[in-house]
Parts: structure tokens; C-alpha cells; sequence
């Protein structure tokens, strides 16, 4: 059912000053930020020859990145995205699994612009888990 990692999110509290240091530290490609509303995030992607990290800040009070950092105030993992053929069917078979899928279970469009849902944490280890579809 899983493809390839499609990338590491991190939950930072400065996206800009987090997207340069990967940019001026690293020498990474750091992608323009993006506005994910829908999610409650602002985004940016350093870009990998295998695969992408995914820098997160929140947008506003109630995005869920906000919490995140109130508990880890300088940042860190937040979840990995897995590639799936099929958003449908890996959502039932999971579901059908016992895996609890977050929200009502209706994918929503990411940042890629493809469908994507999340997988409770408690379910994989303490691992927040992000599936797009691709």
C-alpha cells in the first residue's frame, strides 16, 4: 500500500528564519512559502534528491501547529508523508484495520495540491502519519 516518503514535516515557530538556514547553513533549495488555510499552515519545501522536508508554521491561534509548539516551543518532527496509489482504498483499508483517520475521513487537498489525510498518532507508534495520494 505505501509508495516512497514523500517528506519529513517539521513544526518550526519562524518559518522564515527556519527557511534560511536550511537556505544559508545548508545550502538547501528552499521553496517561496505557501498558505495552506484549509490546514491552518503556512509551508515551505526543501527540496531532496529522494524525497522533501517540509518546514510548518502555524496560521493563526487555532491551527493545529500552534498547539505543537506551546508543547515543543522550538519546534520539531511533526509527522512523515507516505505516497499511496489510492487515497480511497488505503483510507478503508485502514479503517476497516482499526487505524483511525483524522477529521471525518474526507480527504483534503495538501500543499502538492493532491489528496491527502492523516492518521492518528496513537494508532502508529506516536507517529502522525500524512498519505497523498500521487
Amino acid at each position: 500500500m505505501l509508495g516512497r516518503v514523500n517528506h519529513v514535516a517539521i513544526a518550526v515557530p519562524d518559518l522564515a528564519a527556519a527557511a534560511e538556514s536550511y537556505r544559508a547553513t545548508l545550502g538547501a533549495n528552499v521553496t517561496e512559502p505557501q498558505a495552506l488555510p484549509e490546514h491552518g499552515v503556512r509551508v515551505v519545501f526543501v527540496t531532496l534528491p529522494n524525497t522533501k522536508v517540509e518546514l510548518l508554521e502555524p496560521l493563526g491561534e487555532a491551527s493545529p501547529i500552534a498547539a505543537f509548539l506551546a508543547k515543543n516551543p522550538a519546534g520539531g518532527m511533526h509527522h512523515i508523508c507516505y505516497e499511496v496509489a489510492d487515497i480511497m482504498a488505503a483510507r478503508d483499508r485502514l479503517k476497516a484495520a482499526g487505524a483511525r483517520v483524522l477529521g471525518d475521513g474526507t480527504p483534503k487537498i495538501g500543499a502538492h495540491g493532491k489528496p491527502v489525510l492523516f492518521l492518528h498518532p496513537k494508532d502508529f507508534h506516536g507517529t502522525l502519519i500524512e498519505l497523498e495520494e500521487v
